[in-house]
């Protein structure tokens, strides 16, 4: 029988969380404060135990919009998603809670892998588990979201392997970047909370450069501070004759560390900072005992018109594997709210 509660200590959550298939630094007990501080999200934190162990979690965060709330499951529930009879108890817990609470719509992204590869080409293989957890969804009512607000797509390297191997597998121009930030000087260090407006900057001006939102900075103090102080975040800096010019921000936990954050400067890009960093990232990750380096997005489309293409490009020559997950799947309480709410607000997003 499953026994389903809510935990209410951090130790205690992520524990459990760290033990589970799937644990994504999203279901984390300080991702739901952070969602909370910056966004007024309301974590409640759901633990599924059986035979007196722990089996799922699920960090729920709702949220009011004006007469409406939503909630969503950020990269999550974590389970062992090859257990048909966990998967439906699960589901079940979550619809129930949709309709007790009256929600426009429930969220679930699941950290599972839909398949892998390029689509249609010879290397693209599906995920048996999946596709099952796709079909399920669908069978029980629920819809494939037109919001996927995390990445679809990723590609991961293995960090199993030597150094050796992780830099003979590159692309030779990868490969050749690499080495040309070493022999032009380029130095890389961790970063400390006394660099946090330093970081700041050089998003600002990677923002500026690249055309993409900048929040303030208390947000990225949230972002950042907070996972750097609860040993979640790790910073490095890649620096020539002292002046700051790229950084990487890695989150990590349970078996991933993942590149979230990288910005440059406007000068000194020939030296190639960003190759250098990527390369430190792996072997600190490597080092720390992750399996695996999430380079964290990928295009929903491959073809050059997508927005990711460009990143991807650079991403690929580290010749990470394509994962394709399963994406963001709503279930509705109320199908006839649910239909005006995703007719009405793209309009009202547009117009602000």
């Amino acid at each position: 029988m499953l026994k389903v509660y809510e935990v209410e200590e951090r130790e205690r959550w992520n524990a459990g969380l760290r033990g589970l298939p799937g644990a994504h630094i999203l279901q984390t007990w300080e991702w739901g404060e952070f969602k909370r501080a910056t966004g007024g999200w309301q974590p409640r934190r759901l633990a599924f135990e059986r035979g007196g162990r722990i089996v799922a979690q699920a960090s729920l965060a709702a949220k009011t919009l004006g007469p409406l709330k939503v909630m969503v499951v950020s990269k999550g529930p974590a389970l062992y998603y090859a257990d048909p009879d966990l998967v439906g108890a699960v589901l079940d817990e979550l619809e129930q809670r949709a309709k007790r609470f009256g929600v426009v719509w429930l969220k679930i992204d699941p950290d599972v892998v839909a398949a892998t590869g390029l689509p249609s080409s010879e290397n693209d293989r599906a995920s048996d588990m999946g596709q099952r957890l796709m079909s399920k969804l669908q069978r029980r009512g629920w819809r494939f979201s037109g919001s996927q607000v995390q990445f679809r797509n990723t590609l991961c390297i293995d960090l199993r392997r030597c150094e050796d191997e992780l830099l003979a597998a590159m692309s030779g121009n990868t490969r050749r970047k690499v080495r040309v930030a070493t022999k032009k000087d380029v130095m890389i260090r961790p970063a400390t909370m006394d660099d946090l407006p330093l970081l700041y900057q050089l998003y600002q001006t990677t923002g500026r450069r690249d055309g993409f939102l900048i929040r303030p900075l208390q947000y990225y103090q949230h972002a950042w501070r907070k996972f750097m102080e609860a040993g979640l975040a790790h910073a490095l800096i890649a620096e020539y004759q002292g002046v700051a010019i790229a950084h990487v921000i890695l989150f990590h936990f349970g078996q991933k560390c993942w590149y979230f954050y990288g910005a440059s400067s406007n000068v000194e890009r020939g030296r190639m900072p960003n190759y250098a960093l990527q390369w430190e990232a792996m072997k600190w990750a490597k080092a720390q005992g992750y399996a695996t380096y999430d380079l964290w997005g990928a295009p929903d489309k491959f073809e050059e018109s997508d927005s990711l293409w460009g990143v991807y490009q650079f991403k690929r020559g580290f010749r990470g594997q394509l994962v394709r997950h399963v994406g963001a799947w709503d279930f509705a309480s109320s199908p006839t709210l649910y239909y005006t709410y995703q007719q009405l607000v793209p309009r009202l997003l547009k117009l602000m």
